[in-house]
């Protein structure tokens, strides 16, 4: 299992007039995980892209727990519970407070796409690589 953890201060503009997080805020979150987890294995999605591999989001899940506020420190915790063994991949998030309390949880699915033919494609070997030694 691949675990990463970001953290990221929640700015005024991403309440509120409730001082909350605002619901899809939580996607620009997951998002900064799912990206921030990549670049700790040595890759970015901009280094996939100009190798021809482009990864959209083809789902999303996300349940509410407990609110953020504005500038709490908020950890995304980014899990990848299984090693990709075709074009598909699924990060698992949970979103926590200062004090440790679990405020979201929330699933994305990407595909590995062809850039140039949008077909699926598979994990880049390289990536793949880097990601093996944690499902050992």
């Amino acid at each position: 299992m691949f675990i990463a953890e970001t953290n990221i201060r929640v700015r005024y503009a991403e309440t509120d007039q409730m001082d909350v997080v605002y619901y899809g805020n939580y996607a620009q979150y997951f998002e900064v995980g799912r990206a921030e987890s990549i670049r700790q294995l040595g890759f970015t999605y901009k280094d996939m892209e100009q190798n021809g591999v482009m990864m959209p989001v083809v789902e999303m899940q996300c349940r509410y727990l407990r609110p953020a506020h504005y500038d709490d420190l908020i950890t995304v915790k980014t899990t990848l519970r299984e090693l990709p063994t075709d074009h598909r991949i699924e990060f698992h998030h949970e979103v926590y407070n200062e004090q440790k309390k679990l405020l979201t949880t929330g699933k994305v699915v990407l595909f590995f796409l062809d850039i140039k033919t949008k077909a699926k494609a598979a994990m880049p070997a390289d990536l793949k690589e880097a990601l093996a030694a944690y499902f050992i």
